[in-house]
């Protein structure tokens, strides 16, 4: 039980710590990293669960999330243009064309991803 707790509690931190530098830098998705998170929190750390699930960043999209499986409509609305930009951007700045073609791939991933995701009105 302590070793599950263990790799849970380390799980959490890691996509906590992903889910922090993905504020900073876009090409990194922010909120799948932050449900993760609570996710491992809720089966490792009740202080980091709570913690988390009242963070002012977090807490009304992990409600949303926990409660009806979805996010609201604008923040999946800022989803797609940050994570569009960064792409575009790096795709841009980027010269190798095995590169391009990679963050073209993980982009089109990405908004596949996002598509799937419920939406709340806001």
């Amino acid at each position: 039980m302590a070793l599950k707790r263990g790799f849970f509690l380390l799980a959490g931190l890691c996509s906590l710590a992903l889910g922090l530098i993905g504020i900073l830098l876009p090409i990194l998705p922010t909120v799948p990293f932050i449900l993760l998170a609570a996710y491992c929190f809720a089966r490792s750390s009740d202080r980091l669960y709570q913690w988390l699930m009242t963070h002012p960043w977090f807490s009304e999209a992990l409600r949303d999330w926990q409660a009806k499986g979805a996010i609201k409509k604008g923040l999946k609305k800022k989803a797609y243009i940050v994570s569009s930009l960064s792409f575009v951007v790096s795709i841009a700045i980027v010269p190798l064309i095995w590169v391009k073609v990679m963050l073209v791939c993980i982009g089109t991933g990405l908004i596949v991803y996002l598509r799937s995701i419920p939406e709340i009105e806001d």
